[in-house]
């Protein structure tokens, strides 16, 4: 009995060791070999989208602007789609603006309002997550960034100071968050950078029109479901 306990361990080590020399050396993994598969709830892939968008200009010195845009995308995939951007809206002196062309200062800034743009593009879209909000609603959402081109109509706010058709460059970057198979929230933050032709002083200004939207909109029925 003494010889057996004795003998157990080596025993033991002898088979460990055979185990050992029956596994295969795989090497290291790289991360690119790793493919986490995720199911998507709600596909992009080959549908449309259609949106209204209501939005303000905060960071304008002199103006406030409310706008309304609608939107139409067509989405090539889950990453990559066509992006169509219409809108139009007013802008209205604010205080800053009133108090320069008041009596006491006597100054009218040479100031453009937003009347309306025409905008298109691609988006990108590299985020797909879902996150838990209370404890109990799983919501998913992207994350996109967006570059559009177009024009944007512009008028002085001094009266008779004309109007200007600028060519405009727009970069984004937002969220949409789906409420159903068919339905997403949208918010986005974009600058519209502009090079303005001013009829009333003869000259070229570059001007930056930063905006945020919020809006919802209305996706095509899914073609094909993902499982």
């Amino acid at each position: 009995m003494f010889r057996f306990l004795v003998a157990l361990p080596l025993v033991a080590a002898l088979l460990g060791e055979a185990r050992a020399q029956d596994t295969v050396d795989i090497g290291v993994i790289k991360n690119s070999d790793v493919t986490v598969v995720q199911k998507l709830l709600f596909p992009k892939k080959d549908r449309t989208e259609l949106g209204l968008h209501v939005g303000v200009m905060p960071f304008d010195a002199f103006l406030f602007t409310p706008n309304l845009q609608f939107s139409f995308d067509m989405h090539q995939n889950e990453r990559l789609g066509i992006s169509v951007l219409a809108g139009g809206g007013y802008g209205i002196k604010n205080g800053a603006y009133q108090r320069l062309d008041s009596p006491t200062y006597g100054v009218a800034v040479d100031a453009y309002r937003y009347l309306a743009s025409l905008l298109a593009g691609v988006e990108y879209a590299p985020v797909y997550a879902k996150a838990m909000i209370g404890g109990a609603r799983i919501v998913h959402y992207d994350v996109y960034g967006v570059a559009r081109a177009g024009a944007t109509l512009e008028q002085s706010v001094i009266p008779k100071g004309g109007f200007t058709v600028a060519p405009t460059l727009s970069l984004g970057i937002g969220s949409r968050v789906f409420v159903g198979e068919r339905a997403a929230v949208r918010i986005e933050l974009r600058d519209d950078m502009m090079g303005e032709r001013r009829s009333l002083t003869s000259s070229t200004h570059f001007k930056q029109n930063i905006g945020i939207t919020v809006g919802y909109t209305l996706l095509s029925p899914v073609k094909q479901r993902q499982r």
